[in-house]
């Protein structure tokens, strides 16, 4: 009879503050339509890992095993990016390969937020690191970085960096509109439909992988999955193999992520101090990502003699495509027979290619400083 009651016995307060959160993350998913194929899960796995004794965890547990499988050997992160590459349609910055340049601007928020981290002496430069990389506005970056430098944090940092990335709708138009006039954001920018040759296409994800490589080598597990997923896309052989790593791949690793970050989410792990900061400053480092691209754009337009829309900056970031969609809604609403869709997404793309650098930059600078 004890062992029939033992999960209520041994239920505490802070574990019913995470069943709240994790309903409200299902309730953002459900009635808001935020991500849900994300948030869902997440708020599920909140749930599972808090229920007092829970057998979804520790040895022989579920989400613990994925985690070990699918966390700490940075497998999802990878596999994620393969099904993100197919759906990626990167012929828009290639014919306006001009964007990239928007692309690294949105990244500001990444190191401003980390320096601000570091300035409260409660983070490490690693920890700090990963707080920044919210900033990408990339999940599987965000995971990826927070694996290898704040595993004591995954939980809210994947949190954070996904919450936010659904919530892209509500954060960047009060950015926008505080930094621009109305004349800005009705600026037209001209689009001229170029044809990429299918050799282009072919050769752009072999290229890039091979320069961001260089670069930055420590980028070539995630850059290298997105453009081994793009190149499924484009090269015309394989078309059954890429309509699977657009849904059927990206449907399972997508469930497999969330749920395994949900259980990441303990009360021990959530609820304190830290956490709530790692939240607010993941806010913030979502709107000086925001605030870079357009403050970007706006400083272009001095020297331009063809203006472009300052709202295309704060399309740089890698929320991919919904800040694409943002802007255009914006200018449209600002002006219904204003079309910079093609410019936005270009910008969008560039942001995801952006976000992955930055983040392997991270991991190759932090060792390099600490001299590990």
């Amino acid at each position: 009879m004890k062992l029939l009651f033992e999960g209520i016995l041994n239920l505490e307060l802070n574990q019913c503050i995470m069943f709240i959160i994790g309903g409200l993350l299902i309730y953002l998913a459900i009635a808001k339509e935020y991500e849900p194929s994300l948030l869902l899960p997440i708020g599920f796995g909140a749930i599972l890992c808090n229920i007092p004794l829970s057998s979804a965890i520790g040895d022989g547990g579920f989400l613990t095993i994925l985690y070990n499988v699918g966390i700490a050997t940075e497998l999802f992160p990878v596999l994620i990016f393969i099904a993100v590459g197919a759906m990626i349609d990167f012929k828009p910055l290639i014919a306006s390969p001009f964007m990239l340049f928007f692309g690294a601007a949105a990244q500001f928020g990444i190191f401003a937020t980390m320096l601000f981290a570091l300035s409260t002496g409660r983070f490490s430069l690693p920890e700090a690191a990963s707080i920044g990389i919210i900033g990408a506005a990339d999940g599987p970056t965000s995971i990826y970085v927070a694996k290898e430098f704040a595993q004591n944090y995954l939980g809210p940092i994947s949190v954070a960096a996904y919450s936010y990335m659904s919530l892209v709708p509500i954060i960047q138009p009060p950015v926008i509109k505080l930094l621009t006039t109305s004349q800005e954001r009705k600026i037209r920018m001209k689009y001229t439909t170029v044809e990429v040759p299918k050799i282009v296409e072919v050769l752009f994800p072999i290229i890039i992988t091979i320069i961001a490589g260089i670069i930055a080598p420590m980028s070539v597990a995630l850059i290298g999955a997105l453009m081994f997923g793009n190149l499924i896309r484009v090269c015309g052989v394989l078309e059954r193999l890429s309509l699977f790593a657009q849904d059927g791949l990206a449907n399972l690793i997508t469930i497999l992520l969330g749920i395994t970050i949900g259980g990441t989410m303990s009360a021990e792990a959530f609820l304190n101090i830290n956490t709530l900061m790692i939240m607010a400053m993941g806010l913030v480092a979502f709107i000086f990502d925001t605030a870079g691209g357009v403050i970007f754009a706006k400083i272009l337009n001095l020297f331009l003699k063809n203006k472009v829309n300052p709202m295309i900056g704060a399309a740089g970031i890698s929320a991919f495509p919904m800040s694409g969609r943002v802007v255009q809604k914006m200018a449209t609403k600002e002006d219904p027979t204003n079309f910079i869709l093609m410019q936005a997404m270009s910008a969008n793309v560039a942001g995801q290619l952006g976000s992955v650098v930055a983040g392997s930059m991270i991991l190759a600078l932090v060792p390099m400083i600490l001299g590990w």
